[in-house]
């Protein structure tokens, strides 16, 4: 019940400005059009692979909705402000975990963000270019468990972020490169296998393709439920790194004074 109600406040917080999230939609959506209007425009002289155009219209305009689910997510959970603030330590007190506290906040972000800018996105996308949906209730249930995972990774990702600012003075520089890292390595605008061959061994070492890549393959049908063990494997991990993390941060937090 705690947790839900921290991702339901986090929720509720946001609805205040689902106005101009609403515009702001359109900035976003822009974006993906010019990415899909260039791979039509390849598509006039080279067949695209397995995709065809219109599967590559279809990689990009998911792709592009699912940003927001997996990639747009708090910079490290907020944990660096509140180091800034020196909030950590009341948040380190409290009577539950910090990693899941955080998380559950962030699951009412993710959910937030989901309702109100993936889905309009896509539905956009889908009068614009004509979108096909998946050809069966299966593919929808893979690419939506492989989606729930990668959300998860994110936040995986961001925690681990958060907490390295209490070894550094300026972690953004975190965030930011492991957003260039996500749009190079998750296949968000270029499918992994269309990428050097020493670039794509690379990223199947990382994380990064179950962000993007898995669930979109999923979704338009290719490469079957087995890619979601990858996910599974991974969500497992990360979850160990985090605990691990937060167990070094309760030793480096030191509140003086008081």
């Amino acid at each position: 019940m705690l947790y839900f109600t921290l991702a339901s406040k986090a929720y509720a917080r946001n609805l205040q400005y689902r106005g101009a999230h609403m515009v702001h939609n359109l900035a976003s959506a822009s974006f993906g059009f010019m990415y899909a209007c260039l791979w039509i425009g390849l598509g006039q002289d080279h067949s695209l692979g397995e995709y065809g155009t219109q599967g590559m219209v279809s990689y990009i305009a998911f792709n592009q909705a699912a940003l927001w689910v997996t990639t747009f997510l708090t910079n490290g959970l907020g944990i660096p402000l509140s180091v800034r603030t020196g909030h950590i330590s009341l948040d380190l007190m409290r009577p539950v975990h910090l990693f899941s506290h955080l998380m559950a906040r962030e699951w009412g972000q993710i959910a937030y963000q989901f309702v109100y800018k993936s889905i309009p996105i896509y539905v956009l996308y889908y009068f614009v270019f004509q979108l096909h949906f998946p050809g069966s209730l299966t593919d929808v249930v893979c690419a939506a468990a492989a989606l729930a995972g990668a959300a998860y990774l994110s936040i995986c990702m961001n925690f681990l972020i958060g907490a390295s600012a209490l070894w550094t003075t300026e972690s953004s520089w975190l965030y930011w490169g492991n957003y260039a890292m996500s749009n190079l390595l998750a296949g968000f605008f270029i499918p992994l296998e269309w990428l050097p061959d020493w670039l794509e061994r690379i990223a199947w070492l990382s994380p990064y393709p179950y962000l993007l890549y898995v669930p979109t393959r999923l979704y338009l049908g290719y490469g079957g439920g087995s890619l979601l063990w990858g996910t599974l494997l991974w969500c497992v991990l990360m979850t160990l790194v985090c605990l691990m993390a937060t167990a070094l941060l309760r030793q480096k937090v030191e509140v003086q004074g008081g």
